[in-house]
């Protein structure tokens, strides 16, 4: 077994690991905030199945307000690229102004676990299944 191979394991067993943690927020009750649409299909494909909603379908400002009112816990999953780091900066500058600090840990995991690979959630479905492949043979667990 390469080197290569040995660090795939790891890093789809810490995906698996990571996609596991978000399905127990969503589970209890946690909004996970995504950009598009096509991230809502990549997490609905990996077995996401809480309450996820799209910070691009009104103005931030309203759309945190609401996120705050909402009293849950705050999971947020932009992409890693210039555009996501952007957003989620203003999101949590305004959920911090109503004493709301997001959880953004699995965002940064992933993105540390995905770089120079994928650069959004929208691609994340893809590299899981991809890893799955090379390593087990199999497309979904």
């Amino acid at each position: 077994m390469n080197t290569s191979t040995i660090e795939d394991i790891e890093r789809l067993e810490k995906l698996e690991e990571l996609i596991l943690e978000l399905q127990e927020l969503a589970d209890g009750g946690a909004i996970i905030v995504v950009e598009g649409r096509k991230d809502v299909d990549s997490l609905r494909f990996l077995g996401i199945k809480g309450e996820i909603r799209l910070s691009s379908q009104q103005p931030l400002l309203e759309f945190t307000e609401l996120l705050s009112k909402s009293g849950k816990e705050i999971v947020l999953l932009t992409d890693w690229d210039k555009k996501g780091g952007m957003v989620a900066h203003k999101i949590i500058q305004h959920l911090l102004a109503y004493g709301i600090m997001p959880n953004t840990q699995i965002r940064a995991k992933i993105r540390t676990l995905t770089k120079k690979r994928i650069k959004d959630i929208e691609s994340l479905n893809n590299h899981v299944n991809k890893l799955r492949y090379e390593i087990h043979g199999i497309t979904k667990i």
